[in-house]
Order: C-alpha cells, then structure tokens, then sequence
C-alpha cells in the first residue's frame, strides 16, 4: 500500500499522545489524560475512516472531525503545559507535531471542496 503522509503523522502522533496520557496516569491525572487521550487519538482514526470513505461527501466530512479533534487536542496539550503536567519542551515537540498535522488537514479541507 502507498504510504499517506497525514495517515503516518496522525499515527505517529497518536502514539506519542498514548505515552503522554499513560505518563499523566502515573501522576494520578485520569480526567485530563482521558480527553487527551481520547481527541488526540481521534485525529487519526478519522483519517482513516476518510481514506476509507465511500464518497468524496464523506471523506471531507471525516477529514473536517480530524480538523476539529486537532484543534480541541491543541486545547489540552495547552492546559496541560500551562498546568505544568507537563514541561513546556514537551508541548513544544507535541504542539510542531500537531501544528504540521493541522496545516496539512487543512490544506486537504481546502483542495477537497474544488
């Protein structure tokens, strides 16, 4: 199968959202962890439903929820940082992870509607 790019970000970026929620757990933050957890590995799983999508309608659909869990993601990863859960180097590498996944969603949401 020919590698997708935004497929592999947002997989790649789910594992490190998975470590970072597991490491939260350990600081016995369940509540903030979860939604971390649950949006951030969000994003990816709707590429994948896009890639998988039966009409042009529903890929533009799955990749806007992939926009929007990006940004509600955003959101947490600077909850966390300002919280100090967790160090502003680790948002730093998370939020150029999560800037260059929102940049090519929403290039994708843009080229999709031509």
């Amino acid at each position: 199968m020919k590698d997708n790019i935004i497929a592999s970000k947002t997989y790649n970026f789910a594992i490190s959202i998975v470590n970072l929620s597991k490491a939260l757990v350990s600081k016995n933050e369940y509540v903030l962890s979860r939604q971390i957890l649950k949006s951030g590995t969000s994003i990816g799983a709707n590429v994948e439903e896009a890639i998988g999508g039966i009409s042009k309608k529903d890929f533009r659909a799955k990749i806007s929820i992939s926009y929007k869990e990006a940004r509600e993601t955003y959101y947490w990863l600077r909850i966390l940082k300002d919280t100090h859960y967790i160090t502003t180097e680790e948002f730093d590498v998370l939020e150029n992870e999560l800037s260059s996944i929102l940049k090519i969603l929403f290039k994708i949401i843009e080229s999709s509607k031509e």
